[in-house]
């Protein structure tokens, strides 16, 4: 049993991590927030309050850190006696931070891959450049290291696995698509960290296809998806995160991420980056200062976490994946809708930052009773994902599947049972079974207020 969570950063997934570890500090214990500006920690602790949000005691306090200092870290790893390491500040942080984890015995999250500042999108396998170095430390320390555990990468993981464990015979492809139907009414602006957003895209694209890894360039393969809820999107092949260790950790020859954009985000993205306004290295001026044009743009573009109040609209993000079962082709789509007002009715923030908060402090929570508390270095599709997407589900962020029998809440559990029940009788009571559970669910769904009572109740019990 882990308790006292040091979560490391204050930008957007930050304060949607401090408000879901405050809705269940009664499992994990004292809070605290740390960052370099001690006033934007701050900040999230009066959001907290404001919503109500804090339901057990233990205490909720904001520090001043420079994560890149490792000593310093340590120190505040020791004197909040945090067991547990939420890591969703800047990726430039996660070797510094996970090397402090390492030497106080604290588990260690993150939601993204290491990144370099002088290095943009790294050959793969990244992770191999970076986090997978520390492995054998993790392993010889006894620390946990839950690596990628925000959406995508995090539950996209999980999903490939779940689906590769429980649908399918043999998996050919998943196809990781992230539609953003959303609109923040802004002129231009990026979800999260402009910085982080930006350097994805502007060097190759690695996918994982017929086994090896393919380079492309950005915006030059599209793709049409018909997705649930929000409809018919064009999507781009992108290099991402998770692509890194599930083409490693999952067997699979195909592995893609698709992410939709519209054509005025292409568009400035294009000029800017013609422009060299995207590059990561310094520049001298006129005057002769030094500036870092990457750094120019984040700084005049609008905060991530000032779109919220008037986001609207939802997010759909999932695998589609395909193969065979029983000789026989199958597709499934496992998915999740992410509502970007009912997010900032709940904690203030919007869809992204959701999506990417509330997965982390599920992990934080699966480590604190001891489910995933593996004592070593691992990437979410290496862990069971049953527990953490039923543990997700009562937390506001639903998962869903859709196949031949229909579309329905993923309760991993019933989907189990149900397969067994398949193979041992006849399939019409499956499909009578899912129907049913359908017809329940569309007349009484349940709601993200619900889904935490629930969690509340379960742990307080």
């Amino acid at each position: 049993m882990k308790r006292n969570v040091l979560i490391i950063g204050a930008g957007g997934v930050a304060h949607v991590a401090a408000h879901k570890c405050a809705q269940n500090n009664i499992l994990l214990g004292d809070i605290h927030i740390a960052s370099r500006t001690v006033a934007k920690c701050e900040a999230i602790i009066a959001s907290i309050k404001d919503k109500g949000n804090k339901h057990g005691p233990g205490r909720l306090q904001a520090h001043a850190l420079d994560a890149l200092d490792i000593e310093a870290t340590k120190t505040l790893i020791r004197e909040t006696g945090s067991q547990i390491v939420i890591n969703v500040g800047s990726p430039f942080l996660n070797m510094s931070v996970m090397t402090a984890c390492i030497e106080t015995g604290a588990a260690y999250l993150d939601t993204a891959i290491h990144e370099d500042p002088d290095k943009v999108c790294e050959p793969p396998p990244w992770y191999g450049n970076h986090e997978w170095k520390r492995r054998e430390a993790c392993k010889k320390a006894g620390v946990t290291a839950v690596l990628g555990v925000g959406f995508d990468p995090g539950v996209v993981n999980a999903y490939g696995r779940f689906a590769l464990d429980t649908y399918f015979d043999q998996v050919n492809s998943i196809d990781i698509i992230d539609i953003n139907a959303g609109s923040h009414g802004r002129y231009f602006a990026t979800n999260f960290d402009p910085e982080i957003n930006f350097r994805e895209f502007t060097s190759t694209v690695w996918s994982w296809e017929q086994n090896r890894w393919k380079a492309s360039k950005m915006f030059e393969h599209r793709q049409q998806w018909e997705m649930p809820v929000v409809g018919n999107h064009t999507t781009y092949l992108t290099g991402h995160d998770e692509l890194h260790s599930m083409s490693k950790n999952l067997g699979v020859p195909n592995i893609r991420f698709w992410m939709g954009f519209g054509d005025h985000y292409i568009n400035v993205f294009n000029v800017l980056n013609s422009l060299g306004l995207l590059s990561e290295k310094p520049i001298r001026t006129a005057e002769g200062d030094e500036i870092v044009p990457l750094k120019v743009v984040k700084a005049v573009l609008p905060d991530p976490a000032s779109l919220a109040p008037g986001y609207t609209g939802k997010t759909c993000i999932g695998d589609l994946v395909k193969g065979t079962k029983n000789g026989m082709p199958q597709e499934v789509l496992i998915y999740n809708i992410c509502d970007h007002e009912e997010s900032y009715e709940e904690v203030g923030s919007q869809a992204i930052s959701y999506t990417a908060g509330v997965p982390v402090v599920a992990a934080a929570m699966l480590i604190a009773d001891g489910t995933w508390d593996v004592g070593h270095m691992v990437n979410v599709e290496e862990l069971d994902p049953a527990p953490f997407i039923e543990l997700m589900n009562r937390m506001g962020l639903v998962t869903r599947v859709r196949d031949e029998k229909g579309d329905r809440v993923l309760e991993p559990q019933k989907e189990l049972l149900m397969l067994t029940a398949e193979e041992e009788s006849d399939s019409t009571v499956a499909f009578d079974y899912f129907s049913h559970d359908q017809a329940v669910l569309a007349k009484n769904p349940p709601s993200r207020q619900q889904n935490m009572m629930t969690t509340r109740q379960r742990l307080s019990g």
